[in-house]
């Protein structure tokens, strides 16, 4: 048995952890379960569930009974109109009343939601929606998405929608099996690439436990903030679903990203646990406002991409707590981590952490075999005893630690040499002038590939290729330096905040295909 009100020891965490003792943790068993009760409704007693900080500076607050109740008027509702278990129920709405009410009365009713980013264009969010063929589209507003997808019924969750569920039962009683579907997840990829959705079954919630507890560290006392959307699996499992299966009163964000509002919601909500996109601790560093807040956690921690070193020690000296990293993907789940507010585990800088309890992860060569510390190769978790490689490279060091080295198409291989894009990024973010860096490989007709950076610059700053190709080569081997530099403005980014380094090389390619043609 976990008992949480103890587990504060890494070895003894790591001895305590089996599937049995997650299991332990919710009212339900491998046969029947239902997320959206282990969430709500035996919470229902605990205050508040929910709490939104929106762009506009508004707090709102929801308790674990006031969603427990209009959660089942929804599933109430949704039977009144006709559907049936299985059904998909697509939700493009930003994180508050009305997102969590229907998230959870979706999963109670036995449909399945389908959080959409409301960010994503005509284009992005059509693609979804034909792949996870929803029989209703909740929303804000009813107007645009009605008229872009006039086949299907589109609802705004306005007073009239209020009106209506204010009619049905607040009790609602589920009937689902650990294995029905709850969610259709999707990765917050370019609308190039045709989304496929990860498919949840209800039996996630405990599944997602042992990044909940060993990734971000959470203890019912936690005080926990995530501003990742919901439309995210970082934002939906880990900012949401997890903290209230443990009844952790938990923070959120909607709309437009402003540092400032992260601030005063980290002030306001007394956060003490801290859980972000590398993005936006370097979007929070970068805004300067850090002096006129100030904020002591006990715990953060970081994913969707590393972290640089500079703001590793932003971090630490800002909030008084090394950052813990979080590794993994939405289709096999938490594969390293840090084990954040645990004794006896070291955080180091620039690590990935060490292996999940429960996972056994590897660093292969190219024929699949797992190579000796401090190698690179290719990252792979076992699932159902074979090797599963994840698309991303790293290295192990003797310590069993993990280090990431790119994805597998970031990278870079020129005259015979293997660079890695995330490598050179660090460094170059360690420059005064350089605010955010993003590097890819292009085609050189002399050396296969050349590595080009796309720099932003911090206000007030002026700086020339050749002061940045000077600058590197000072710093990393003299084949690694960018021997093409670009300035601009604003890096392109996924909706969740990462850095598209796809829509650069889309960018890179166009370009070089233009010099070809002309």
């Amino acid at each position: 048995m976990i008992n949480l009100t103890t587990l504060d020891d890494y070895d003894a965490a790591i001895a305590a952890y089996s599937s049995d003792a997650l299991w332990a943790l919710f009212d339900g068993d491998r046969t029947h379960l239902n997320l959206a009760h282990e969430c709500i409704d035996r919470h229902r007693a605990r205050g508040i569930a929910v709490s939104v900080k929106f762009a506009d500076g508004a707090l709102e607050h929801y308790t674990f009974a006031e969603l427990a109740d209009r959660s089942s008027q929804f599933a109430h509702w949704l039977r009144r109109q006709g559907i049936a278990p299985g059904t998909r129920i697509a939700l493009v709405l930003e994180p508050g009343r009305a997102f969590y009410s229907c998230l959870f009365g979706a999963i109670k009713a036995g449909a399945i939601a389908v959080p959409l980013f409301t960010l994503f264009g005509p284009d992005g969010l059509a693609l979804r929606i034909s792949d996870c063929a929803p029989a209703l589209i909740i929303t804000g507003d009813a107007s645009p998405l009605g008229a872009q997808f006039a086949g299907l019924t589109v609802v705004a969750a306005d007073d009239t929608f209020w009106q209506a569920l204010s009619r049905e039962s607040t009790v609602f009683v589920p009937q689902t099996r650990a294995d029905d579907l709850a969610v259709f997840q999707y990765t917050s990829g370019t609308t190039r690439e045709l989304p496929e959705a990860v498919k949840h079954t209800q039996r996630a919630v405990v599944t997602v436990m042992t990044a909940a507890l060993y990734g971000v560290g959470l203890r019912p006392d936690d005080r926990y903030f995530c501003p990742s959307s919901p439309a995210w699996g970082h934002g939906l499992w880990h900012g949401t679903i997890s903290a209230l299966a443990l009844g952790i009163h938990i923070g959120a964000y909607a709309g437009k990203f402003q540092p400032r509002r992260v601030f005063e919601a980290l002030h306001e909500l007394k956060i003490d646990n801290f859980a972000a996109a590398a993005t936006v601790y370097r979007m929070l560093r970068n805004s300067g406002l850090a002096p006129h807040y100030p904020l002591t956690l006990r715990k953060c921690s970081f994913t969707g991409e590393p972290l640089d070193a500079d703001t590793f020690d932003w971090i630490e000296q800002t909030f008084g707590v090394a950052p813990a990293s979080m590794y993994g993907t939405t289709e096999v789940g938490v594969i390293a981590l840090d084990f954040p507010g645990l004794r006896g585990h070291r955080i180091k800088r620039g690590a990935l952490g060490r292996a999940a309890p429960g996972n056994e992860v590897a660093i292969l060569d190219a024929a699949g075999a797992p190579v000796a510390a401090n190698i690179i190769g290719e990252i792979a978790v076992k699932r159902r005893g074979t090797w599963f490689r994840v698309k991303d490279f790293g290295r192990r060091d003797e310590d069993g630690y993990f280090f990431h080295a790119g994805r597998a198409d970031d990278v870079i291989i020129s005259a015979g040499w293997t660079m890695s894009a995330v490598e050179i990024e660090n460094v170059l973010l360690t420059h005064p002038a350089i605010a955010e860096a993003a590097v890819i490989g292009v085609a050189d007709a002399l050396r296969g590939q050349i590595v080009k950076a796309y720099l932003v610059l911090r206000a007030g700053f002026a700086l020339a290729s050749a002061d940045v190709q000077a600058y590197m080569k000072t710093r990393l081997a003299q084949h690694e330096y960018p021997r093409a530099v670009e300035f601009i403005a604003e890096l392109p980014k996924t909706p969740a905040g990462k850095v598209n380094r796809k829509a650069l090389r889309d960018i890179a390619r166009a370009a070089n295909e233009g010099k070809s043609t002309s």
